[in-house]
């Protein structure tokens, strides 16, 4: 719950539905069958076919026993959405282009002390991640194919482990956020989809959530440092994060702990990319900043229709004018931050989720599924806030109200 004037409020009821509303994720089965039936990706058409299956089993459930078909509904969407296509897929072999990327990165880290190939011919050849993705790629470059080396069950693993770790709270605080608030947040469909067929997002965000509670509860700050220099590692999407994390961290526990946390967090990221990036510095350069810009040899694949995309492609000097906007908001944001700094974790990963939200949309290069940042940002964060509500936990064991 959030505290104004010593008074609790609860959470937006949109935020109570994203996480806890079984009978809303009913509701996505229509859209994953239209999904399975007109998608051209092979692991996106499985995944649709069995989160039809798990949400539609949600809904009957929750609408024939409305007290205690809630927490069979909840395991049933989680089961169809993330635990049957994730295993068809790990055990078939069948994953989006990132999974393949990311192993490979982390063969070629082992052997050559650098994920980058050195001259791409094609768009699967580029890695347009930091160096620290590729540890994903390891376990499969050290103990060969199997279903516990996929990188997918990494992504997985990292994520809801950070996010279980998110919400732990120390002793004497509010309650900590149950274990089965992670479980909800894996079946909501814009989590499950990349968790299934392998988004390297996940991760990503995972970190960043961890970097921004660890930083919402103060302490020395290098705790919170080192999960945000961990989130850096991975993405550029995740360094909007530094800013963020290190404005909440001075305030809530001076400019101190904010320094040790700023040097935590550069210098884990600075272990993870200097290296590679003086091993093979036109490699990195090329496939790490050229072309996720679209500037590289070969365009990025990236190309969902955003304003960042539309403008570059339909407009003259529209890719300009994309970069000026995304320069405006980046300004924007960063404004805010010194006029009005964040005093609550909530409101620190709501700043952020705007800003990433604005990237997002104004980046020429971009997909729909960058969205699942601010997405989890925003609606963890808004539903950990409000411990007054029934939780997770209660709908899978069957203790909410009317369960």
């Amino acid at each position: 719950m959030t505290l104004t004037n010593g008074t609790a409020t609860p959470a937006p009821r949109t935020a109570r539905g994203v996480l806890t509303g079984v009978g809303h994720l009913g509701q996505t089965s229509p859209p994953a069958l239209v999904l399975a039936a007109t998608t051209g990706l092979g692991p996106h058409r499985v995944w649709g076919a069995c989160a039809a299956v798990g949400y539609g089993t949600a809904a009957v459930l929750s609408a024939r026993y409305p007290r205690a078909g809630r927490r069979a509904g909840a395991w049933a969407a989680l089961l169809g959405a993330v635990l049957v296509p994730l295993v068809v897929l790990v055990v078939s072999g069948a994953a989006q282009s990132e999974v393949g990327v990311v192993e490979r990165s982390g063969a070629l880290l082992l052997h050559t002390g650098s994920p980058y190939l050195p001259h791409p011919a094609h768009t699967v050849d580029y890695d347009p991640y930091l160096p620290g993705m590729a540890l994903f790629g390891v376990p499969r470059a050290l103990l060969g194919d199997g279903p516990f080396t996929d990188a997918r069950v990494w992504f997985c693993l990292a994520f809801l482990l950070c996010m279980a770790a998110t919400g732990r709270r120390p002793a004497g605080t509010a309650r900590a956020t149950p274990p089965g608030a992670v479980s909800l947040l894996a079946g909501f469909p814009a989590v499950a989809l990349p968790l299934a067929v392998g988004g390297v997002d996940l991760p990503v965000v995972g970190l960043m959530c961890l970097g921004l509670a660890l930083a919402g509860r103060g302490g020395s700050g290098a705790a919170a440092g080192v999960a945000m220099g961990a989130a850096a590692a991975l993405k550029w999407t995740a360094w909007p994060l530094l800013p963020v994390g290190l404005v909440l961290l001075a305030v809530t526990a001076g400019r101190r702990a904010a320094l040790r946390a700023a040097v935590a967090a550069l210098s884990v990221a600075a272990a993870a990319v200097v290296p590679v990036a003086l091993a093979d510095p036109h490699a990195f350069v090329e496939q790490v900043v050229l072309f996720p810009l679209g500037a590289g040899g070969l365009r990025s694949p990236a190309t969902s229709p955003l304003p960042g995309h539309l403008l570059a492609v339909h407009v003259p000097g529209g890719a300009a004018l994309a970069t000026g906007a995304l320069v405006t908001a980046a300004l924007g944001v960063t404004v805010s931050l010194l006029i009005r700094p964040p005093r609550t974790v909530r409101a620190a990963a709501d700043r952020l989720a705007v800003g990433l939200g604005l990237a997002i949309c104004l980046i020429p290069a971009t997909r729909f599924g960058y969205l699942v940042l601010p997405l989890v940002l925003a609606g963890w964060f808004r539903y950990t806030s409000a411990p007054a509500v029934p939780t997770p936990s209660d709908v899978l064991d069957g203790t909410a109200p009317g369960g």
